[in-house]
């Protein structure tokens, strides 16, 4: 996984880094990779998309998407930020089920990644530390990433801005679905517990973290935001840290534990794909909303909006 993380690195840290450089690195593998370019007046972003394809059309399809604001925040920082994490661990897994694929390691299901590559974006103002902005806003975001083929999401962001997670590696949450939070998916804890040959670690969530940004609310940042585009299962998987890092810090990227979350999303797209990981229990969540009804409302801006 060191190569892999090492190779997405080298190919993201570059003041002219984009979505061609990513379809480069990819060019000696058998997977589709689609590049779109976003312009806005704060500046432009490609969004990347990445098909590993599965032996299966029946099988069940995990979307893996790398959540960010940039890679960069020139010119007023200097090389990659913290808050590239999620383009790393998305490009890195899909380097990885790329080489898994060539060499005959061709799982049942189809993998789905999508993140974008802007080295130069803006910064806002967040509490307790500086959040990266985008030149892009988040509903174009999920309209770019999620993907309606998607059956599950993993959604990988850096969350080292707060002090609701002190502790260095990565952390998944509960799993979010049509504006629930349900109890940490099993199978998937047993896959964290297996990559990292430590007990699990789990990511607070509120009912702000998972309502749509522009509403007004404080949120611990963009990890969960696919949930309120689609109605597959999302979880996030958080890389995280013992202080503070705002997403604009540099030299914030921790290399093993870019290695152990990108190992984490490519047992989970084996399990899953092969059906030996489910991210909710269908007749609990069946149960939940004939006691008391659907919870959408917390997917939309809020009073109608």
């Amino acid at each position: 996984m060191y190569d892999t993380v090492q190779q997405a690195y080298d190919t993201l840290d570059h003041p002219e880094a984009d979505g061609e450089a990513v379809r480069a690195a990819l060019d000696d593998t058998d997977v589709a990779v689609e590049v779109t370019t976003i312009t806005s007046d704060e500046g432009a972003t490609d969004f990347v998309k990445i098909t590993i394809p599965g032996r299966d059309p029946t099988a069940p399809t995990l979307g893996v998407i790398g959540r960010l604001g940039g890679i960069g925040a020139r010119p007023e920082e200097v090389g990659m930020v913290s808050d590239g994490d999620g383009a790393i661990v998305a490009l890195s897994s899909a380097l990885q089920l790329a080489k898994m694929h060539d060499r005959g390691d061709v799982l049942p299901g189809d993998v789905h990644i999508a993140t974008h590559v802007c080295p130069d974006a803006p910064t806002s103002p967040h509490d307790p530390v500086p959040f990266m902005g985008s030149p892009v806003d988040m509903e174009t975001m999920n309209r770019h990433e999620v993907d309606d083929r998607m059956d599950a999401v993993l959604s990988v962001d850096a969350t080292k801005g707060n002090r609701v997670h002190c502790e260095r590696g990565f952390a998944i949450t509960p799993t979010v679905k049509e504006g629930w939070v349900l109890k940490p998916s099993s199978s998937l804890l047993d896959a964290q517990e297996r990559v990292t040959g430590r007990p699990p670690s789990t990511l607070t969530l509120t009912t702000q973290d998972i309502t749509p940004y522009g509403n007004g609310v404080h949120h611990i940042n963009s990890i969960l935001q696919p949930s309120t585009a689609t109605d597959a299962p999302v979880v996030g998987v958080a890389t995280t840290s013992v202080n503070p890092v705002s997403g604009s810090g540099t030299g914030a990227n921790y290399y093993p534990e870019l290695a152990e979350a990108t190992g984490f999303v490519v047992e989970t797209a084996k399990d899953f794909t092969r059906g030996r990981a489910s991210f909710y229990d269908d007749e609990e969540f069946s149960h939940l909303q004939s006691l008391y009804g659907s919870m959408t409302h917390l997917q939309a801006k809020g009073n109608g909006r």
